[in-house]
């Protein structure tokens, strides 16, 4: 089975759990191990958020949306548009029905699209790639595209190679779906590729957490 197939069939099954993640509904146990295990993904979130400023009146594209938290967070504080694009359904399934539920339907709109092939008739003024290059097997194309449908900034997350907490990421993901880790020294070359674009690294528990700003710091 092709890798795209894997992990879209893995991420269309894993839709509900995954929403769990962001949610209060988790229980004892997976509270216990959201919070040792899956810490960098509250802080890439709230980085995230905070590195879309300003925020009213901007557009957004959240590529590999899952059930729209970013999105739906970033409509809630002013962004005329966001778009997020998945290519598991039961993730956008979800997408919706939050946006519905808390009012901002109106400003988000989730669809089935594979980024590889997705393309605007304008750049958005921030593009949101969380948990997406985990499983990406040529990442200077994927960064490339990224870079040119943004008119300010783009963030993401590099999952870190090294440790126990890569190891057992590895050992769950061997039979669900490709998996693509980084070290510090691989991300800096991977993102020199790039001249002419400020790259910041920071490392977040199991990740790096990058940010590409395409004009500059003012």
């Amino acid at each position: 089975m092709p890798a795209d197939y894997r992990t879209q069939g893995f991420f269309h099954r894993y839709a509900n759990d995954f929403d769990a993640i962001y949610s209060n509904r988790t229980g004892l146990v997976n509270g216990v191990i959201n919070r040792v295990f899956r810490k960098s993904m509250k802080l890439r979130f709230e980085k995230t958020i905070e590195g879309c400023q300003p925020i009213a009146g901007r557009s957004v594209l959240d590529i590999g949306c899952g059930p729209g938290h970013y999105a739906i967070t970033l409509a809630q504080r002013g962004a005329a548009r966001v778009l997020g694009i998945d290519f598991a359904e039961g993730m956008l399934h979800l997408a919706a029905e939050h946006a519905r539920q808390v009012g901002v339907a109106g400003q988000c709109e989730f669809r089935k699209a594979d980024f590889h092939t997705f393309g605007a008739d304008d750049p958005f003024d921030y593009l949101i790639l969380m948990g997406f290059m985990d499983y990406m097997p040529d990442p200077q194309k994927i960064i490339a595209k990224a870079l040119s449908l943004t008119r300010s900034k783009a963030f993401f997350s590099f999952p870190a190679d090294g440790g126990f907490l890569a190891w057992q990421r590895r050992k769950r993901y061997q039979k669900r779906c490709d998996l693509f880790l980084y070290s510090e020294d691989q991300l800096r070359k991977l993102l020199a590729e790039f001249p002419g674009v400020d790259a910041r690294i920071e490392p977040i528990a199991r990740d790096f957490f990058v940010t590409m700003s395409v004009v500059p710091h003012t």
